[in-house]
This record gives structure tokens, sequence and C-alpha cells, in this order.
């Protein structure tokens, strides 16, 4: 379940993060969703892939300062 859980996060980051060339512009909702999934992750996740979900999280915000 926990892979489960971390792959959601990386599709969901990967999502918002994509859907701004995509023809639809990623919005909050998708960001609030991508961080859900990301926190969801956290709780059942090794500490490698703790790790990986740092790095999303940074990509996410990232992305999300750009659309400012």
């Amino acid at each position: 379940m926990a892979n489960n859980l971390f792959e959601n996060a990386r599709d969901a980051v990967t999502r918002f993060t994509q859907n701004r060339g995509g023809g639809r512009q990623a919005n909050e909702q998708d960001m609030q969703a991508a961080k859900q999934a990301i926190q969801s992750a956290y709780s059942q996740c090794s500490q490698e892939e703790k790790q990986q979900l740092q790095q999303l999280e940074q990509q996410l915000e990232q992305h999300h300062q750009s659309l400012r």
C-alpha cells in the first residue's frame, strides 16, 4: 500500500507540473491534490521514499511559484 501512496503522490505532482503546457492551466485545486497525496504517502513510506517526497514537494512549490 505504501508504494501505491508514493506512486499516487509522484503522479499527482507530475500531473500538476505537466498540465501547464498541456492545454489546461494547472490550478490551485491540482496543487492541493498533489500536496494531499504527498502527505498521505509520508505516513507509510521508507526513509528513501521520504527523501524523494521532499524533492517532490520542492518541485511542486517551485512550479507553483513559476505560475504566479
